[in-house]
């Protein structure tokens, strides 16, 4: 599933290569794609217009139209966003089509493609937001685009029981963090997912946030899995840079990672590095 670096690699993809283009006589397919304002509004609202900005807000990509409309991406669990020469055979499950306005003699297209369809595009206008997509205001922090730092982390945690992987994972409290990036941080900082939020030691709100903000980084200088120009995942490599995630030995203990469901979603962690109850005066040295 795309996390914020690979959604932030997509926005970056669509600046350069979208914005500033007129669009034309757009093309959907699957009526699923479209599904929160329907097929007619999403060719209406975007043929013959042009894209003038390209945003992002946690995992969704939001992008100024000239008309005053705004368009809305959100890729969930297989979505993609390509923008390949014009004629160009299309992969399957290419549901929404946007011919782009030639540049220095280039014919292009943006192309939607989405095997499991839990993604979608929309068009509308961001005076109705709070109606049309009413989850964007109660997004939580995001962590390339807005302050954040350990205080921040410790006050949307604070007083909240659950499991500390769910609670991370809540995109009301930080946008854009997903299943990935949360097992790594957790490795890397020595916290058991499954401790309750509100008994985190004041001293792992530093580490998490620290981390979190070091792999974030990483992850959009990598460009991480997804791309805006070719077809998917960018090099197949991306299971070779996670440390835990999708791994059964810990690379720093040589330890069997435990793989387990938190709160519906799969967690992993190393009984060694990551207790689930550990002494006040132990020292957790952070991974590479």
């Amino acid at each position: 599933m795309p996390e914020l670096p690979e959604v932030e690699t997509v926005r970056r993809g669509i600046e350069s290569r979208v914005v500033g283009r007129r669009i034309g006589e757009v093309t959907v397919g699957r009526e699923r794609s479209v599904r929160r304002v329907g097929r007619e509004a999403v060719i209406t609202g975007l043929t013959g217009v042009t894209v003038v900005s390209a945003d992002r807000r946690g995992k969704y990509l939001l992008c100024d139209l000239d008309t005053g409309d705004r368009m809305m991406i959100h890729l969930r669990m297989s979505g993609r966003v390509i923008v390949a020469p014009h004629g160009a055979e299309r992969p399957p499950h290419t549901h929404v089509v946007l011919p782009l306005a030639p540049r220095d003699g280039t014919r292009e297209e943006l192309w939607f493609v989405d095997p499991r369809t839990f993604g979608e595009v929309v068009v509308y206008d961001p005076a109705e937001e709070d109606e049309v997509i009413p989850e964007l205001a109660r997004l939580g922090v995001d962590p390339i685009r807005d302050p954040f730092d350990a205080d921040v982390l410790r006050a949307a945690l604070r007083g909240r029981r659950g499991a500390l992987k769910p609670l991370l994972l809540g995109q009301h409290v930080v946008a854009g963090i997903g299943n990935i990036y949360r097992t790594e941080v957790l490795w890397r900082c020595g916290v058991h997912p499954s401790i309750p939020g509100h008994r985190l030691p004041d001293g792992d709100f530093a580490r998490i946030w620290e981390d979190s903000c070091r792999l974030l980084a990483r992850g959009v200088e990598l460009g991480a899995i997804v791309t805006v120009d070719g077809a998917g995942p960018a090099d197949g490599r991306y299971r070779e840079r996670t440390n835990i995630f999708g791994k059964s030995e810990c690379p720093r203990c040589e330890g069997r990672v435990r793989r387990m469901v938190i709160a519906g979603r799969k967690a992993y962690a190393c009984p060694s590095c990551q207790p689930r109850r550990r002494p006040a005066t132990r020292k957790v040295r952070a991974g590479a």
